[in-house]
């Protein structure tokens, strides 16, 4: 006789779970799909996204950003922002020292607001006979903002007189970081070569960085001795010393050629020697790149040439592109002033940074007018933020950094 369980449970078979399961996945499929606004945007971001995030955190290469973004914005407004032509002397204030600005003047015993510089009183050392300036407090230079000063075009263009800070009489000294031998304002001086400075190295720069990336280009993605031979050319260009190179060359630039002809060659110049890394570096992405699956099915499916190099393979490393062109600027800011400061480069009446500190080689009128150094500064300033921002965009490039 057989015997059955006090509590029997009846089995369930597949039957009966499918048709129990099926008003829940009834239910699950009833429910709307879950919005694709900010929270699925929060999820995934382009690669430029994910580059300015990492790069907003390199506190230096911010900093360096914003202090390139200030020379850049002096360059594009030096005329507006410069208180005198370059042209402009005065033989009576020759290594005039710099003027204090003031915002509020307490002489008269009360609280008058309102800019002003002292005067000087010039006159000669007894024992060395050299120029010395007294400031005379006696004497104010009013000084406003948006003055009516010298007429200009900007940017050759746009005719007006305004400049951000200037002396309401013209006639009275204002030399806010003092001036040169000639009593030419080196503020305004110092302004108009930050433009000159600072484009040569981005037309240097674009033109080595155009030669470059399509050289390089070619190189790595033809192969044969279409690489050889170029190869062989950057192995040429990269074994002969540059800075004699740059020096001869230079003086061969016939004397008799106007400061736009000049700007240009020394430009052409720099460029020259300055595309071998950047080849070097492109034609080994290329090298690595051409034998990936997805360039084959490009090249199956009948893209040219041109399309496989710019559209599929550029685009891959282009944050290191970036990289490589800011840290590049800053060679051609230096190759530029060290040409120029040694005679060979860029001449008056064009005025760059390196023109600017010709006036430093002679030791005894820096230590009589130290402030004719002052390029030399703008230089060291340019050049740091440059690096920091091209350390930050490469750093922030990086797709293996933690």
């Amino acid at each position: 006789m057989t015997t059955l369980p006090e509590n029997p449970q009846p089995r369930r078979t597949e039957s009966a779970t499918a048709t129990a399961d099926a008003p829940e996945s009834r239910q699950a499929e009833s429910r709307p799909n879950p919005p694709r606004g900010r929270a699925h945007q929060r999820g995934s971001a382009s690669q430029s996204r994910l580059v300015w995030r990492a790069f907003r955190k390199h506190r230096l290469a911010m900093i360096g950003a914003a202090v390139t973004l200030l020379l850049y914005l002096v360059a594009a407004f030096a005329e507006f922002l410069a208180p005198f032509s370059v042209a402009r002397f005065d033989q009576a204030h020759p290594y005039a020292p710099p003027q204090r600005l003031h915002v509020v003047d307490t002489s008269q015993g009360g609280w008058e607001f309102g800019l002003y510089v002292n005067g000087y009183v010039a006159g000669r050392d007894p024992d060395t006979l050299e120029r010395v300036y007294r400031v005379d407090t006696s004497k104010k230079v009013r000084v406003r903002l948006f003055d009516r000063g010298e007429e200009y075009r900007l940017w050759g263009l746009v005719p007006s007189r305004i400049h951000l800070v200037g002396p309401v009489d013209d006639r009275e000294p204002m030399y806010l970081l003092g001036s040169d031998r000639s009593g030419r304002d080196l503020l305004s001086r110092l302004v108009y070569g930050t433009r000159v400075s600072m484009t040569i190295g981005l037309i240097g720069v674009t033109m080595a960085f155009v030669l470059g990336v399509v050289l390089g280009g070619i190189s790595g993605y033809f192969g044969g001795r279409t690489d050889t031979l170029i190869q062989r050319a950057v192995e040429f260009f990269m074994s002969v010393p540059t800075l004699p190179l740059w020096l001869g060359l230079a003086a061969a630039v016939p004397s008799g050629w106007g400061p736009l002809r000049r700007y240009f060659a020394i430009t052409v110049i720099l460029a020259t020697f300055a595309w071998t890394d950047l080849a070097r570096v492109t034609r080994g992405r290329f090298v690595s790149l051409r034998v990936e699956d997805f360039i084959s099915s490009a090249r199956l499916d009948g893209n040219r040439p041109a399309r496989m190099i710019f559209r599929h393979m550029l685009p891959l490393f282009t944050s290191h592109l970036i990289a490589s062109l800011t840290l590049s600027i800053p060679g051609m800011i230096l190759a530029e002033t060290a040409l120029s400061f040694l005679g060979l480069g860029l001449q008056a009446p064009v005025v760059s940074w390196g023109v600017l500190l010709q006036a430093a080689q002679d030791v005894q009128v820096v230590a009589t007018a130290p402030w004719l150094m002052l390029p030399g500064v703008a230089v060291v300033l340019a050049v740091l933020s440059l690096n920091f921002v091209g350390d930050g965009l490469r750093d922030a490039a990086d797709p293996y950094r933690q």
